[in-house]
């Protein structure tokens, strides 16, 4: 079950199994039927919002493009009223993610924005949106960016529990999926900072030459806004896109400052809202230049509030990271000017730049690197353990939600799944009557994993990253037409139920460990994606589903298996079930946890 590394399968396997019955049954929505008509025409999802405005001068900035402070305000006023739709009641902006803007927007261009909840969970809900720019004359269409914010619903005299989302299409039940993890990777989010700030050197530059640097401190911008009733909310509580607005301005301007020239606003670093503001309140804005790197630029934006101009106490209400570049007249980033940073203050947030555009680079490699195309095994380091554990999961998620499985095989309840796009993927299911915490906890050790799967050797535990992640390194047998065993380094990452109706989920992939190069007695091995989930189908019963993406060099293996010619799919998966069984009363004191 584990596949060596090759390039990517050709579309040519396209029609090997098209005569098989789709399988429509994969899904597990968290309560009641959902609706037949799912993807058919003139299905909407219930939350959806769409907004199209005409941009007008009175929208742009001096290249006559649509300010991106505009721009926030209309996107976060999609999203809160897509969130409302959900909730029934009154929502405020709780953060909105990362945004790279991918494409400007001329005066006289429409902008059509969507918005719909992805995910709710107990008075929190997560909305995607996307934004894209349309030329009426040429009717030709555009990405501007995509945007994943959370809300928050409010009542004045009760408590709100919030329904969840029924996922219905393919992409409905990836990003109901995925929606977890992301808002675990929001928790942990400046703890990832400070760890890659105690365990990894930052190149500062701080000791190169001065004579063509400019101190950060000419940079700094301060203004302040009086909210009115016009920027806020029914509530009375300040629009969240009115406040990112006003601290696009403030950085866009101390940007201007370093460079001398019109910066480009390219990428907005999480905006996280620590608390409300409401009309009457004084919102003063901050923003300093905190890094500048050869073609760009970190500035960082605070917004703290008071009441009255006799208040000495300001309310820290919102904070982000932007990064800026100039563009020449072919549209290309140009050099900036080094900034040197005060000492203190100023040369932690120059370090802490440093770490944020790696881990951005970090994510967005991540991101791009299209299974499709290159089998990759990520390098670990701290600095990156986040996200590959985040990638990881989410992989497995969307894999598990495609709704184009193709039943090929049935044997005494052990059903076979196919997936045949740009990598021939298999799926095992059967159920078993154990419970779905003891599957959990028996099938998460991957030191386990060779005393029923004879595709494990041996396994060694390399690294226990934290509770739910850990590295191994797995010795397999040859698989036919190979003359040595392989071996893997594998990152498992394992999570627990976040709702009720979510899967035990253990994901595993390849990584590349410093300390485990490849070695010629063995031929090196990569998975892509692969793992288990594990859904409670009742009282001590479970549904253990096994996903795989195949690469061609575990092709033959694969097909051999799908076609009928062999039961060894079949044979492993009946040794997991004896295993399961035999071993399932052995856990009970380590299950309190589960």
């Amino acid at each position: 079950m584990i596949q060596n590394v090759g390039n990517h399968l050709r579309r040519g396997f396209a029609s090997m199994f098209s005569n098989r019955t789709s399988r429509k049954s994969i899904s597990h929505p968290e309560s009641g039927d959902p609706p037949t008509m799912a993807e058919g025409e003139g299905y909407r999802n219930p939350t959806e919002v769409q907004m199209s405005q005409l941009v007008l001068p009175c929208h742009t900035n001096h290249r006559g493009e649509l300010s991106i402070g505009q721009l926030l305000k209309w996107i976060d006023t999609t999203a809160c009223l897509s969130a409302e739709r959900h909730a029934g009641c009154p929502c405020v902006t709780a953060s909105m993610d990362d945004i790279y803007f991918d494409h400007t927007i001329s005066v006289g261009q429409v902008v059509n924005i969507k918005a719909k909840v992805n995910r709710a969970f107990n008075s929190s809900m997560e909305v995607g949106i996307q934004v894209v720019s349309e030329d009426l004359c040429s009717e030709k269409q555009w990405s501007v960016c995509k945007a994943l914010a959370t809300f928050v619903a409010h009542r004045e005299l009760s408590k709100v529990k919030l329904k969840q989302v029924i996922p219905l299409t393919e992409e409905e039940k990836t990003e109901h999926g995925v929606a977890a993890e992301r808002r675990r990777m929001r928790l942990v989010y400046a703890d990832t900072i400070k760890d890659l700030l105690t365990h990894c050197v930052i190149q500062d530059d701080l000791d190169k030459d001065c004579s063509n640097m400019v101190p950060a401190e000419k940079t700094r911008v301060e203004s302040v806004e009086l909210v009115l009733p016009p920027h806020a909310n029914h509530q009375g509580n300040t629009f969240g896109g009115q406040i990112m607005a006003w601290m696009e301005n403030v950085a866009t301007i101390a940007a201007s400052r370093l460079c001398h020239a019109h910066p480009t606003l390219k990428a907005i670093e999480m905006f996280h809202f620590r608390g409300p503001s409401q009309v009457g309140d004084r919102l003063v804005l901050k923003a300093i230049v905190n890094n500048a790197f050869k073609h760009s630029m970190e500035v960082g934006v605070c917004v703290e509030a008071y009441r009255q101009e006799a208040e000495t106490q300001r309310r820290h209400i919102n904070s982000a990271f932007m990064t800026f570049v100039v563009l020449d007249k072919d549209d290309q980033p140009q050099k900036l000017p080094w900034i040197r940073p005060q000492p203190g203050e100023g040369e932690r947030r120059y370090r802490e730049a440093s770490a944020r555009k790696k881990i951005r680079l970090d994510r967005k490699y991540l991101v791009s690197c299209k299974q499709a195309e290159v089998a990759l095994s990520v390098p670990w380091d701290p600095s990156n353990q986040v996200y590959l554990s985040y990638y990881n999961v989410s992989s497995l998620k969307t894999l598990m939600a495609k709704d184009n499985w193709v039943l090929s095989v049935e044997i005494s309840e052990v059903r076979l799944y196919i997936l045949e796009e740009d990598f021939l993927s298999f799926h095992l299911e059967m159920v078993v009557n154990v419970d779905a915490a003891q599957v959990f906890q028996l099938l998460s050790d991957l030191r386990r994993r060779p005393e029923w799967d004879k595709h494990y050797r041996s396994v060694e535990l390399v690294q226990q990253v934290d509770e739910d992640d850990a590295i191994y390194h797995v010795i397999s047998p040859a698989l036919s037409g190979n003359t040595k065993p392989q071996d893997f380094v594998i990152l498992a990452s394992r999570r627990k139920p976040c709702d009720n109706g979510d899967p035990y989920v253990i994901a595993l992939r390849s990584v590349t460990l410093p300390t485990h190069h490849e070695t010629p007695e063995y031929q090196r091995g990569e998975t892509l994606c692969s793992g288990f989930c594990l859904w409670r189908e009742g009282d001590q019963m479970t549904k253990v589903s096994y996903y795989n993406q195949a690469t061609p060099g575990f092709l033959n293996y694969v097909t051999t298996n799908v076609s009928g010619l062999s039961s060894e799919f079949y044979n492993t998966f009946k040794a997991c079930e004896s295993f399961l069984l035999d071993n399932r009363n052995d856990l009970a004191p380590s299950l309190q946890t589960l």
